[in-house]
C-alpha cells in the first residue's frame, strides 16, 4: 500500500503548475491528495512575503520560470497581471473537491494559457468543465474550509507552494520530487550524519 502525502498548493504559483507537469513518477510511489490552501494567508501567518513583493525577486522568479517552462518544453504564458487574487479560485476549487483531472484544467488555464480567474471567471469555470454561470463560492463554510486548510498547512510546517508532506517530512518546490523519490527509497535519510548537522547549524538570527 502506497504512503499516504498531502500535496499543498495555490492556484497563484507558477512552480505548482511545474509540479503537476513533473508529478507521475511520484503518483507511482504515494497516495497524493490534493489540498488548496490560500498561499497570502499562509505568508500572513508567517509574516512573510512573497517573491512578488520583492522586485528583484518577482524579476528573476518570472524569467526563471519563462526558462523552466522552455527547458521542460510545455506550454507557458504568465496571465496579464500577477498575483492576482486566488481566494475564489481556491474556494472553487475547495468546493468541488477538486481532483488532479481538475487541478490541471485550472492550472493549465491560467499557466498553460495566460488566464486570469479573477477577471475571465466565467471562461476559467468553462475551462474546469462548470457551468460558465457558476458563482464564486462565498459561504462562510467555505471561507471557513479554505481558513482551515491554510491554518492546517500552518501548523504542519508549509512554508511555501508547492509542498509535499510524507512521512511526517515537508518538501517544498517543484525541484523537490527527486529528492521526494530518494526520500522513499531511503527513509533514514535524515538521520545521516550530513543532514542532522545542516538541521541543528546555529542560526545567530534566532537569538
Amino acid at each position: 500500500m502506497k504512503p499516504p502525502a498531502n500535496f499543498y498548493y495555490d492556484i497563484i504559483s507558477p512552480y505548482v503548475y511545474f509540479f503537476l507537469k513533473l508529478r507521475k513518477p511520484l503518483e507511482t510511489l504515494v497516495d497524493l491528495k490534493p489540498v488548496p490552501i490560500f498561499f497570502p494567508g499562509l505568508l500572513r501567518l508567517q509574516n512573510n512575503r512573497g517573491p512578488a513583493e520583492i522586485p528583484e525577486k518577482r524579476i528573476h522568479t518570472y524569467t526563471f520560470c519563462v526558462w523552466k517552462a522552455q527547458q521542460l518544453g510545455i506550454p507557458f504564458q504568465f496571465p496579464r497581471r500577477h498575483p492576482f487574487a486566488s481566494a475564489a479560485a481556491q474556494r472553487l476549487l475547495l468546493q468541488e473537491g477538486a481532483d488532479f483531472a481538475m487541478i490541471d484544467k485550472a492550472f493549465d488555464f491560467v499557466w498553460g494559457h495566460g488566464g486570469d480567474p479573477e477577471t475571465q471567471w466565467s471562461e476559467f469555470c468553462l475551462a474546469l468543465g462548470l457551468p460558465a454561470t457558476t458563482a464564486k463560492p462565498s459561504t462562510a463554510e467555505i471561507k471557513q474550509a479554505l481558513i482551515a486548510n491554510t491554518e492546517s498547512a500552518n501548523q504542519a510546517g508549509i512554508f511555501g507552494v508547492p509542498s509535499v508532506k510524507v512521512n511526517e517530512r515537508v518538501f517544498w518546490g517543484s525541484d523537490a520530487i527527486p529528492w521526494i523519490l530518494d526520500f522513499l527509497e531511503r527513509p533514514t535519510m535524515f538521520a545521516d550524519a550530513a543532514y542532522q548537522a545542516a538541521i541543528h547549524a546555529e542560526n545567530p538570527l534566532l537569538h
